[in-house]
């Protein structure tokens, strides 16, 4: 348990003490974020704040995990590492999305072949218990990388991935902590202590972003902590075995992962590409209803946590009747949104 609060505690000083200088260097070197037509905020920024969550994160899992009893904590880090790099470069020189998804194969390809992080069951989804390998590896490399753009994706407003980030990371933490997976309880606080000293300094006015480099690196990590939950609950005798596993671990994620469902469906539905910019994403729709960046935030991450309390409450409906819940309680919510910026913008041309 020390363990635990301790890495929090590093990992929160790490990235905190450094930000101030990182900002400073950005500054110096001129690499900022410039306002633009899909931007929400009006001046520049410095986008480097994943540098620091990078840095608290990589020295506190290091020095306060036990590597003995986590093996595969050495692939980890090397995805980590390979995540880091591809947001760098693309936080300094842009990369082509094309480069930025080899990037990705090649960390999901680590952690998959090498980490065994692996989805081998649907838990009864469609009458589908245990996977094949040739199923289980497919499906484990596309939900990693759903995860890792869908945070990526609602990076679009302070504080909002921290946020999510947060509460995604605290969520599985605790669960991980009760079952006694104390290595993995370590890599959610600390990646949640990081976050939490960055947040300081996006809140509104932000000082700084956290960038891809951030971003990539928090998907990475809630994509191992979503499957490792899937797994480590498999057979599970124990009082905090969930039961609608696969449906609790979406109702976790549940603001990036639908937010990215829905912004890809309505571009495909336009006949555009799922991963043509613009300004579909909820976030964009709570600005457009008059919230500012940290009231939307707000309902975001609470809406978050209603949901997860929702799918740990109703987890006897089973995952397949819950996920229907989710998905058609989410679309609920987000079409009276999309109605109620409609309605907006109808009496402002008035």
């Amino acid at each position: 348990m020390y363990d635990i609060i301790l890495s929090f505690i590093t990992a929160f000083m790490i990235t905190y003490l450094a930000i101030p200088s990182i900002i400073k260097i950005a500054e110096v070197k001129h690499l900022f974020d410039e306002p633009g037509e899909r931007t929400s905020h009006s001046s520049s920024v410095p986008t480097l704040g994943g540098l620091a969550i990078f840095a608290g994160l990589i020295f506190s899992v290091t020095f306060w995990t036990p590597f003995v009893v986590f093996n595969e904590l050495q692939y980890i880090l090397c995805a980590l590492i390979i995540m880091f790099l591809i947001g760098a470069k693309d936080d300094i020189v842009p990369l082509t999305p094309s480069k930025k998804f080899m990037g990705q194969i090649l960390a999901t390809f680590i952690l998959v072949f090498k980490a065994n992080v692996k989805i081998t069951s649907l838990y009864g989804i469609f009458g589908i218990t245990t996977l094949p390998e040739f199923v289980a590896i497919p499906l484990s490399i596309f939900s990693i990388i759903v995860i890792i753009n869908s945070i990526n994706l609602i990076d679009g407003i302070n504080g909002l991935s921290a946020s999510i980030g947060i509460i995604v990371t605290c969520s599985f933490g605790w669960w991980f902590l009760q079952v006694s997976h104390i290595e993995l309880a370590i890599i959610c606080f600390a990646l949640s202590g990081s976050l939490v000293a960055f947040l300081k300094y996006n809140f509104t006015p932000a000082k700084i972003f956290m960038g891809d480099t951030g971003s990539l690196i928090v998907g990475l990590i809630c994509a191992i902590l979503a499957i490792t939950f899937i797994e480590a609950n498999k057979g599970l005798e124990h009082p905090y075995a969930f039961k609608a596993v696969p449906a609790v671990a979406i109702g976790v994620l549940i603001v990036p992962l639908y937010d990215t469902l829905r912004v890809f469906t309505l571009r495909i539905l336009k006949g555009k590409s799922p991963f043509s910019p613009d300004r579909n994403h909820i976030h964009h729709l709570l600005i457009d209803i008059g919230l500012s960046h940290m009231q939307a935030t707000s309902v975001l991450a609470v809406f978050n946590i209603l949901f997860i309390v929702a799918v740990i409450l109703l987890q006897d409906l089973g995952s397949f009747y819950l996920l229907l819940v989710v998905l058609a309680s989410a679309t609920v919510l987000t079409t009276l949104l999309y109605y109620a910026v409609q309605n907006k913008k109808r009496k402002a041309a008035q």
